[in-house]
């Protein structure tokens, strides 16, 4: 970030409560010169901001919520283009942030996006830093890894607050008054919704659906809904970053369906079931992988999973330039291969396949496949 800065604006988006005035503070606070936080929310900085008054010299604002301004596109454009040689501008906010960006290109080539993610494994075990890995390459899997540390974001999910704080109760009543403020506040904020009843108990169900291909019709038939309701709805619940959906890898010569996508959360917590909830942690550790290649290294990685006609399916495939680059299927304690992972690998021809337990155990290679234990794979990420 602070390196892009120097040419452009930075952009900061990614789920409530996940870090983002955190982090935009800490690097004003590095910038070493002269700068400002600035947040929308605030009345006399609100004032501040619509005058365009900034420090003199070269210096770093920090413009937190601006979003919720409905010019604000335009008038950061006008602001970035006059005073681009001395003023530097982080802009960081929720979803919202997001989505705003997408409805017009009236900022195009003049910013980066990051999305910011909770804490993974590596951050959390300081590893965050031995970035090694370059998109078509094995994963570097360290030697060694603290196991206690997989169980803890299992328990309290990765949510700054909660994670820290390592405590049940206030896990629980940190999730009660964030879901409470995300329905309240964020959803309204963004789209009204004339039954917003409906619509939180349309997000409840999610969490028991994690894992599955996703059928919004089943979903519609469930709350006796349109079709068109729960779509948008979906969509909704994706922008805010409360849940994000990936589809099945196409390739015609394994037989492979491009239909229904599967949906996971950001915050795996709220999902009761060992497996869907160690499924929903890998899901999210393998997309921060994938949005970080994205959004710093400007590679075309995405993440999918394997389906066939005829049933046999594997969690998820990381691709690069749209061909495999890595399969990983997980399990809580099942050590043999699964046939699926084999069959896949041999049919899509993918160069690493990975076979991740919950439970501990040494690593092992079986045809091609190394199964190996959640600590040390999630090390090996970003």
């Amino acid at each position: 970030m602070e390196q892009d800065l120097a040419a452009k604006m930075v952009f900061v988006s990614g789920p409530r409560q996940v870090g983002k005035t955190t982090l935009a503070r800490q690097v004003l606070a590095r910038s070493g010169a002269a700068g400002e936080y600035l947040s929308w929310d605030n009345r006399q900085d609100r004032a501040e901001i619509r005058a365009a008054r900034w420090p003199g010299g070269r210096g770093l604002v920090v413009l937190d919520e601006i979003h919720k301004w409905r010019g604000w596109k335009r008038w950061l454009k006008g602001e970035f283009d006059r005073h681009r040689d001395h003023v530097r501008f982080l802009v960081t906010g929720s979803a919202r942030l997001d989505v705003s960006r997408r409805g017009g290109d009236s900022l195009q080539g003049r910013y980066h996006h990051y999305r910011l993610h909770p804490f993974s494994f590596a951050e959390a075990a300081d590893r965050a830093s031995e970035r090694g890995v370059e998109p078509g390459e094995e994963l570097p899997i360290p030697p060694r890894a603290d196991p206690g540390l997989v169980t803890s974001l299992l328990r309290y999910g990765g949510f700054p607050e909660p994670f820290l704080a390592q405590s049940e109760r206030g896990a629980r009543r940190w999730r009660k008054e964030r879901l409470e403020r995300f329905f309240r506040e964020d959803v309204r904020d963004l789209e009204p919704l004339r039954d917003l009843a409906s619509f939180e108990l349309f997000a409840s169900l999610l969490p028991q659906r994690v894992g599955s291909p996703l059928s919004l019709n089943a979903l519609r038939e469930d709350l006796e809904v349109s079709h068109r309701a729960a779509t948008h709805w979906a969509n909704v619940l994706d922008a805010l970053y409360y849940s994000y959906r990936f589809r099945p890898f196409g390739a015609p010569a394994a037989r492979t369906l491009k239909k229904a996508p599967k949906a996971y959360l950001w915050d795996w917590t709220l999902v009761d079931e060992p497996a869907a909830r160690f499924e929903n942690l890998l899901a999210s550790h393998l997309l921060k992988f994938c949005h970080f290649l994205n959004d710093h290294g400007g590679f075309a990685v995405d993440l999918h999973y394997l389906r066939d006609r005829d049933g046999r399916e594997v969690d998820f495939l990381v691709t690069r330039e749209r061909k495999p680059w890595f399969a990983v299927e997980a399990k809580l304690s099942e050590r043999r291969v699964d046939p699926a992972l084999r069959s896949f690998r041999e049919r899509l021809r993918i160069p690493f396949c990975y076979q991740v337990t919950r439970e501990e155990g040494r690593d092992v290679l079986d045809q091609g496949v190394r199964v190996v234990p959640a600590s040390r794979f999630l090390g090996a990420l970003f």
